[in-house]
């Protein structure tokens, strides 16, 4: 199998019954390669023997004055162990720049943390060509420990984040390979941006690509159920 990954942002949701729905649906084996990034004020409401839950964002700080945050000690009482960094709209949006996405890394990497790191090129980007992407998303991960066993890089291209519109798969294809051949690296990375059902099978058919980060199609907890039947038949490359 192949990795799965639900961010939920801010939508509204029921975890305590999503999760209900899918431990009654899926398959036997699952773990490590499924979690699940809820909003972060569900992250205590329940925990769940076979779904792993990971945090969307968090402070690098075991505990403290920092307001609106949520920082290590709180994750780590509600059995919290992967968190995403990185995320284009937490860049965009929140003005987290590389520096901070360094300094997160860095921090719940020393905290043994699964830690999902997003990039991705904006649309003017990608209008340049596949030799200025690749240079994009290096330097999105120049300073990461590429051989941190516990890190997965996320690939989601800006502008097919929310939009309906994924990359083409032989763009996927060429970019995570091309990436994955410039760092010299045995990281594992997923694909993002607009991943839904009817384009999952031929995402994770690609050997390039290791898993999926799905976005808003994880709400309909059928949808996530049938991309992990399809992740489940899929194997590394």
């Amino acid at each position: 199998m192949k990795f799965v990954l639900a961010n939920f942002k801010s939508y509204a949701l029921d975890l305590l019954l999503y999760l209900e729905h899918l431990e009654k649906n899926l398959p036997k084996e699952l773990a490590p390669f499924l979690t699940l990034f809820p909003p972060l004020l569900e992250l205590g409401a329940c925990k769940s023997s076979r779904v792993a839950l990971g945090a969307q964002n968090a402070y690098p700080a075991k505990q403290g004055a920092f307001t609106g945050e949520i920082t290590l000690q709180a994750l780590q009482d509600r059995g919290i162990q992967s968190i995403l960094i990185g995320h284009s709209e937490r860049r965009l949006l929140l003005g987290e720049d590389p520096k901070c996405c360094l300094a997160k890394f860095e921090f719940f990497k020393d905290q043994g943390f699964q830690i999902v790191f997003c990039i991705g090129e904006p649309l003017a980007t990608r209008d340049l060509g596949a030799s200025a992407v690749l240079d994009h998303l290096l330097d999105q991960v120049e300073g990461l420990d590429l051989n941190y066993p516990k890190l997965i890089l996320a690939y989601e291209p800006i502008w097919a984040i929310g939009t309906g519109v994924s990359a083409q798969i032989a763009d996927i294809a060429s970019t995570i390979g091309g990436l994955k051949t410039s760092l010299k690296a045995p990281v594992r990375v997923v694909y993002g941006g607009s991943v839904q059902v009817d384009n999952a099978d031929a995402i994770l058919s690609l050997k390039e690509v290791d898993g999926v980060l799905i976005g808003k199609a994880c709400l309909d907890p059928q949808a996530l159920l049938d991309i992990i039947r399809i992740s489940s038949t899929k194997e590394f490359a």
